[in-house]
């Protein structure tokens, strides 16, 4: 019989999360993931998620977008060998009038968190807080590895709740002293600094000029739904690391294409950027092909591919978002839930005799 238990109730009844044949899944709030998941935990595992995602056990990302009227559906699905075989598959659903229509967050989706060994699934939890964290981890292991290492000065363009995050996971691996705030909306820009420089205690400026912000910084971000480019040929100085957060689908483009052929690329997943990425574009336009890109992140994790081997060059990191992301999070949720009794338990697979 299928039971469940509230947010901290242990279970005796309940068997190891990763028995061939587990008692029920876990379900948890955003409210859950949020207390789960620290930032420095996320960048972590997303570091461990890039550095395992070719190695034995791993599934290969696979994503599915359906446009809706006033939005759209996206699925991304992969899977990791870490401690246990894992496998996650991640719906989002991005409505862009949610808040004014609905007072409802524009992104809003699940992530079904099964066993790659049985299929079983072990966990169902919100998405949200796991796709906003770790799209800025994956900026921060970038830049980790690829902004030079006195870079202190930063311009954030999109100033909503993932350039929020953005800001907080660059500042744990780069020494930020100054950051350049743009947005389209001057208000949202000024509430930004306001919050971040209390915050982190480092000087935020809001403006609207985003060239002359970019031509002062030596890391750049773009996290916006921009469907044309912002970022041209002439807006970085040398040595800058710049990452492009926003384009993960076919229509959505920061950079001008010919910004992306004159720079070293470095790509989160070589296929899906070609498919969904700032790399789409440039490959649409015959200005690049596959094989101009200087390698994934994985492979400069793990030394295989070198990072930045000057301080003049520019760094342009493409990031869609891979799968592999979200499993590492989630299966890290999950592991935490299950060892403090967190969760609701529910036997979703009983079949009624």
């Amino acid at each position: 019989m299928s039971h469940a238990y509230d947010d901290r109730e242990a279970t005796t009844e309940t068997s190891h999360p990763w028995a061939g044949r587990p008692d029920g899944t876990l379900i948890l709030s955003r409210r859950h993931v949020c207390e789960l998941l620290s930032l420095d935990e996320s960048i972590d595992a997303v570091e461990e998620g890039f550095r395992k995602q070719s190695a034995a056990g791993a599934i290969p990302p696979g994503v599915l977008s359906a446009p809706a009227s006033g939005g759209a559906f996206h699925v991304k699905a992969a899977g990791l060998q870490l401690a246990h075989p894992y496998f996650a598959a991640k719906l989002n659903g991005n409505f862009y009038d949610n808040s004014r229509r609905y007072g409802l967050p524009r992104i809003q989706g699940l992530i079904i968190l099964c066993s790659a060994e049985s299929g079983y699934p072990l966990a169902v939890m919100d998405s949200t807080e796991i796709t906003e964290v770790r799209t800025a981890a994956a900026t921060a292991v970038a830049a980790k590895h690829l902004a030079r290492q006195d870079a202190s000065v930063v311009t954030v363009c999109g100033c909503g709740l993932q350039g929020r995050v953005q800001l907080r996971a660059l500042s744990r691996v780069r020494g930020i002293k100054k950051v350049f705030a743009v947005d389209l909306r001057q208000q949202v820009a000024e509430k930004y600094a306001d919050e971040l420089s209390a915050s982190l205690g480092v000087e935020v400026t809001p403006t609207q000029d985003l060239h002359a912000s970019c031509r002062a910084s030596d890391v750049c971000v773009t996290c916006t739904p921009s469907q044309r480019p912002m970022v041209e040929t002439g807006d970085l100085s040398p040595g800058v690391f710049l990452a492009a957060v926003g384009a993960d689908s076919e229509e959505k483009q920061e950079l001008s294409s010919a910004l992306l052929a004159q720079s070293k690329l470095v790509v989160d997943h070589l296929q899906q950027c070609a498919e969904i990425g700032e790399l789409h574009h440039a490959i649409a336009e015959g200005l690049m092909t596959c094989s101009d890109v200087h390698s994934d992140l994985e492979a400069v994790i793990a030394g295989h591919r070198p990072g930045r081997v000057s301080d003049d060059e520019v760094i342009v990191f493409d990031s869609t978002g891979v799968a592999h992301q979200d499993v590492a999070c989630a299966s890290l949720v999950f592991e935490k839930a299950v060892q403090q009794n967190i969760g609701i338990q529910l036997n979703l697979l009983h079949k009624r005799l």
